[in-house]
């Protein structure tokens, strides 16, 4: 071969053997909240090579040539299919929303394939809350299949899930897998103390999950995970508003450049001259998160989240003033303001077998100060009645760390952590004397005005210190092919060293302070099995422990104890056990998917409060409960252009045994067998959404609340026939610019959220209406840039 021919075949194979050498980078991304897609799959079209992005939905695939057929494909999102040459900078995926082959974290507090977790739990999409545009949160959370979130406006809420609705502390709330109150501080109203705006996805698990979580995670667990950096430059701003006064300045923006990426979105809030008098009300929140990559699998992330809310609140009304549509508060004085600062450090690592570790240390600020309308204590009859000022305040510190070791066999791997949280509380009330302006039957209060302020008359007064710590450990396995195994045990210890400056030592004068503790191991065990084609099977067993609540324990009696006690130092934490078995199954080509569980939860020693005449509460925690349902969610999607969804409950709440009083004189002693107050049977949320194909960027969707009837009291001899509420939801976007509204409560229905009343004869109930139909509007610009 002479010289020219052997040069010009040397140089093609160079060039072939560079060709195929080559190194194809890139990064993938969800096409809605453009955050990094972990754990994504590209290979190569009939070949061998493939890779899987990191946690910054980086990629690298080795030994591909520019014109090679990529397929890239992740749980939850379309599959994509392109030219190496096509992947430039970065890669969208549209999520599938109607997907039950999902990922989830707050099983185990890592991602997990939702088929793969042996509890009943449901994710809302950053597609589903987008597309809601929620003035307050309710409006996302309501869609989860057996939960209800109550309205009690201004962002106020009680909540139900496997429970009654309520107030008491069987409810666990997240931020990003961190409990966003120390155990022992509960308060229902915390949600409000979140930012609706920087929230990519919710996810929420029904039933016990203490095993991993901790107390309170009883009736479930809502974990709020908030938006990371965006892979492409993202900035927005937007203003939302409806008739009632309520106005609303969004904003947010995030990048990723090189291996920082940031995040700040954040909203401010007011509302002025409503349907319901005395019920203003201001919210600034806003949100901050910082990644740092040290390399593909080592990551710190800081976060901050701050909130500030100020706002009358209206409380409920009488029936004179309900059916008359008077949305007349009985109070113009009272109020809530609340004030959250919290921040977190985490430090990421994944290990080259694929076992990872995480450590958080976290800090909270927390103040919450009120004059509240449900303390307001009035008999029948009087023209005089006392209210209370107080506020709960605490900090806390603490630290989460948790290492997953995958095993070499069966597919197994092991999850251990703990949790150490220092939270000194501090928590005072006083007594606020009222005038009761009667009407003219005076059974009822048209108005209630303050006489005197009473700070010498002090209802309760305590600091402590609490200290909060929980071992956990979990095994996951599979003994055959298709069954996995999870089982799992923690150990929480609530202990705190007080000072109750209102109950004095006879002896000395001075104020009893001493050491409390509650603990109480919760194991778990889970079964799910695969039976292919999309179909599958789980049943698991789990028990729940939530220890009283400070406020509960150091709050003064209306009348002593048998032996004396002042205050409820001997109430014992409630203890539940949960059973279940669920499925869920796939039909017609993957346009069918169905998902069903049966529960049932045995209460022991919950913590129930007592009416009494003079409308005031008393607590007790003993006896046995029963909580039994079924909850479904159904998703169908036809076509491109139309997605429907069903999901709902159907439960019984009931006292097994329950003595209400052990007085001779008292009429009625106990109501056992009676079903719980404020416990609908029937709960369903429905939606069907519409894409058409004609006008790309346009949606609209129809949505159908529905909550049947519940006895208002403990003894059931009234009820409250419940309610049908109907949502519209539109929205457009041309370029940049997104205009939508809402229109909730379309048929301008007339119902309250919650009607109470007491066990006597002579008393009335008291009802919280919602809002009548409201039309919701804003406009929001928003920028994509390119990497």
């Amino acid at each position: 071969m002479n010289s020219p021919k052997l040069l010009s075949l040397t140089v093609a194979m160079l060039l072939s053997v560079n060709t195929f050498a080559q190194t194809i980078k890139g990064r993938i991304f969800d096409a809605q909240t453009k955050e990094p897609v972990i754990g994504a799959t590209i290979r190569v079209v009939q070949g061998q090579t493939g890779t899987t992005t990191d946690v910054n939905g980086r990629f690298e695939l080795k030994q591909a040539t520019d014109n090679a057929r990529l397929v890239i494909s992740s749980v939850g999102y379309g599959t994509q299919e392109i030219n190496a040459s096509a992947i430039g900078s970065g890669i969208a995926l549209e999520p599938s929303i109607e997907d039950l082959q999902t990922i989830v974290v707050t099983g185990n507090r890592e991602a997990t394939l939702r088929t793969e977790t042996p509890i009943a739990i449901s994710r809302l999409s950053p597609r589903i809350i987008e597309e809601t545009k929620p003035t307050a949160l309710y409006e996302i959370v309501n869609k989860v299949p057996g939960v209800l979130m109550v309205n009690l406006n201004n962002e106020q809420h009680m909540m139900a899930i496997r429970q009654p609705m309520t107030t008491n502390a069987y409810f666990l709330y997240l931020e990003d897998g961190i409990p966003i109150r120390p155990m022992g501080v509960f308060n229902h109203n915390s949600i409000l103390e979140f930012n609706q705006l920087a929230i990519s996805s919710v996810e929420v698990v029904k039933g016990p999950v203490s095993s991993i979580y901790g107390a309170e995670a009883v009736g479930g667990a809502i974990n709020f995970i908030t938006q990371r950096p965006t892979v492409v430059p993202t900035a927005r701003i937007g203003v939302q508003a409806d008739q009632w006064g309520y106005k609303r300045i969004q904003y947010g923006a995030g990048a990723t450049m090189g291996k920082l990426g940031v995040y700040v979105g954040g909203f401010v809030a007011r509302q002025r001259s409503a349907w319901m008098t005395s019920s203003d009300y201001d919210k600034a929140a806003v949100n901050a998160r910082v990644e740092y990559s040290f390399t593909p699998k080592t990551r710190l992330t800081g976060a901050l989240s701050y909130n500030n809310y100020d706002s009358q609140t209206s409380g409920s009304v009488d029936s004179v003033a309900f059916y008359s549509r008077q949305y007349v508060s009985t109070t113009d004085f009272t109020y809530r303001k609340s004030y959250s600062l919290r921040t977190r450090l985490t430090l990421e690592h994944e290990w080259k077998n694929g076992s990872q570790s995480f450590i958080t240390a976290f800090l909270r600020d927390n103040k919450h100060g009120q004059n509240p309308s449900y303390s307001i204590i009035w008999k029948s009859g009087a023209s005089t009645a006392t209210g209370q000022i107080n506020s709960n305040d605490f900090k806390s510190k603490g630290i989460i760390a948790q290492h997953t070791q995958k095993l070499p066999f069966l597919n197994a791997k092991v999850i251990a952590g703990a949790t150490v949280d220092l939270s000194p509380n501090t928590y005072w009330a006083y007594q606020v004397d009222l005038n009761a302006q009667l009407r003219a039957d005076k059974k009822s209060v048209e108005r209630y005005t303050i006489a005197k302020e009473r700070p010498d008359v002090q209802l309760a007064n305590y600091n402590a210190d609490i200290f909060n710590t929980g071992l956990y450990a979990q095994v996951e396995f599979e003994p055959v092919s298709r069954l996995r195994v999870s089982a799992g045990v923690r150990y929480d210890r609530m202990s705190f060293d007080y000072v109750n400056n209102l109950d004095l030592d006879k002896t000395t004068g001075l104020a009893v302070g001493g050491t409390k503790e509650y603990s109480q191991a919760t194991p778990k065990l889970g079964l799910t099995y695969d039976l292919g084609k999309g179909k599958g099977l789980y049943a698991s067993y789990s028990k729940g422990f939530s220890p009283p609540a400070l406020t509960a324990i150091f709050r003064k009696r209306p009348v002593a104890a048998a032996n004396g006690d002042l205050f409820y130092y001997n109430i014992t934490p409630a203890l539940f056990n949960n059973m279940e078995v669920g499925g869920w199954a796939s039909a017609f080509k993957n346009k069918v998917y169905i998902d069903l569980a049966y529960y049932q939860m045995n209460g022991t020693n919950e913590l129930l409060n007592i009416r009494q005449p003079d409308n005031s509460t008393d607590y007790q925690s003993v006896g046995k409960t029963l909580h039994r349902g079924v909850e479904f969610g159904l998703t169908y999607k036809p076509s491109k252009q139309l997605f429907f969804r069903f999901g709902g409950t159907n439960a019984i709440h009931r006292f097994v045994a329950f003595t209400l009083s052990q007085r001779a004189s008292d009429a009625v002693k106990d109501v056992n067998g009676k079903d719980m107050p404020s416990a609908p049977r029937w709960l369903w949320n429905t939606e069907l959404s519409y894409y058409p194909a004609w006008l790309p960027k346009f949606r609209t969707s129809v949505e159908w609340q529905h909550v049947s009837s519940w006895y208002q009291n403990q003894v059931n001899t009234i009820t409250y026939p419940g309610y049908d509420i109907m949502n519209v939801r539109i929205g457009y976007q041309w370029r940049g610019i997104e205009v939508f509204g809402n229109v909730l409560n379309l048929t301008n229905a007339l119902y309250a959220t919650n009607a109470t009343r007491g066990n006597a004869a002579t008393d009335r109930t008291t009802f919280t209406p919602a809002a009548p139909r409201t039309f919701v509007a804003g406009i929001q610009y928003n920028f994509t840039g390119k990497k």
